[in-house]
Order: C-alpha cells, then structure tokens, then sequence
C-alpha cells in the first residue's frame, strides 16, 4: 500500500524527471486500484478552529500562489 497527497500528474515536476516520475509510477500502478479519498482529514479531527493553518513545502505550488518570493 502506498499513499500520497500529491496527485499522480505532479509527480514528473516533483522528482525533477519526467521520464523517471513516468516509470516509477508505471511499475506501481501496472496490478493497482487507485483510491481516491475526498472530504476532510480525519486527522484533524481535534484541531482548534481557531488555530493557523500550515506553511506549504517550500517549492510547492500552494507557496508560490501565495505570493511570497522564493529564497531560490
């Protein structure tokens, strides 16, 4: 079993190769189901409502819509 929160279309930008990131997932996913799983972590369950919300990695998508320069 293997999770992950980074959608399978990601995956070339993250590794850096999109050929790799191509045949990794082809020999994962050759005798696999993919579930996807929506709605809210059930992990967060307890979290106060009033608390702040996580930073983004750096050089994720999320930190550069924010807006924020990056420190490349």
């Amino acid at each position: 079993m293997m999770t992950t929160n980074r959608p399978i279309e990601d995956w070339g930008k993250l590794l850096g190769d999109v050929a790799t990131a191509t045949a990794i997932l082809d020999r994962f996913l050759h005798h696999s189901e993919i579930i996807t799983i929506t709605g809210k972590s059930y992990r967060l369950h307890s979290r106060r409502e009033d608390s702040k919300p996580a930073k983004a990695p750096p050089g994720s998508d999320a930190e550069q819509q924010s807006g924020l320069p990056n420190k490349d």
